[in-house]
């Protein structure tokens, strides 16, 4: 139900690098995690790229919609001033980038599909057409070797089951609906993945007894992260990856206070 990585860095370095970028990615590395969760979405020229906000202006420099910038002209863009002096310059990556320095170190990918608003159904089935390029010659087929497709979009899920039904797919709901399981089953998803501040251990058990995998976001705390795995969630991503390791949960960790 979930063969993959127990822990995730979010955004690839969580709060120690600029979010989204390859400097992000070295960062998880260099903490020892090889799995990570990052978004995409659609350049003005169809390119997908790592960004999370469809407007600029948060963690790159600007001002507009991504969707009216070009690949190019987004790469131009910084990506790195406003988390500090060290990464003045670092740039927005496209997902080919990001994809390949992963595919390089062997870091499994939690792919996040995350459309402009009115682009669901392209984001969707360019950026599995892309993953399907990457793995379609691979020769581990087993199944935690592929990426995960994630979104909150039911469309942009669709469109990439459509554009690559091997590639698998992971729901993403803020809060869980009574139609979940309805639509993980239309979606032919893997998993269900929610935030854990409104999960409770009788809707964790729902999901692991449907045969879903539960993976969860963004947790934070070690003491939050025991007590969700021992309702038998299978995976959680953190910001946190200076508190909460790789390897967490594999055995008895000490909790400060100062993290309670």
């Amino acid at each position: 139900m979930w063969p993959y990585p127990k822990i995730v860095a979010h955004r690839g370095g969580g709060v120690l690098a600029p979010e989204n970028t390859i400097a992000a990615m070295r960062c998880g590395l260099t903490h020892g995690f090889y799995a990570v969760e990052f978004d995409v979405m659609l350049s003005k020229d169809g390119v997908p790229m790592v960004m999370h906000d469809p407007e600029l202006g948060r963690t790159v420099q600007g001002e507009g919609s991504i969707a009216d910038y070009t690949a190019q002209e987004l790469m131009e863009l910084d990506a790195g001033a406003w988390f500090g002096v060290n990464f003045i310059g670092e740039p927005v990556p496209s997902f080919e980038q990001v994809a390949h320095f992963c595919i390089h170190h062997n870091i499994w990918m939690n792919i996040e599909i995350k459309p402009v608003p009115g682009f669901e159904d392209q984001t969707g089935w360019v950026v599995a057409q892309a993953v399907k390029r990457l793995f379609e010659h691979s020769l581990d087929r087993t199944p935690g070797a592929l990426p995960l497709l994630s979104s909150f979009s039911f469309d942009a899920l669709r469109a990439a089951q459509l554009a690559a039904p091997d590639i698998p797919r992971a729901f993403l709901i803020e809060e869980v609906t009574p139609d979940w399981h309805e639509r993980l089953l239309a979606l032919g998803a893997i998993s269900l993945n929610t935030n854990h501040k409104h999960l409770t251990p009788l809707l964790a058990r729902a999901v692991k007894e449907a045969g879903f995998g539960l993976f969860c976001y963004t947790v934070n705390e070690p003491a939050r992260a025991q007590e969700i795995l021992s309702w038998g969630v299978d995976g959680f991503c953190t910001d946190r990856i200076d508190l909460i390791g790789p390897r967490f949960g594999e055995e008895p960790a000490h909790i400060s206070p100062s993290s309670r």
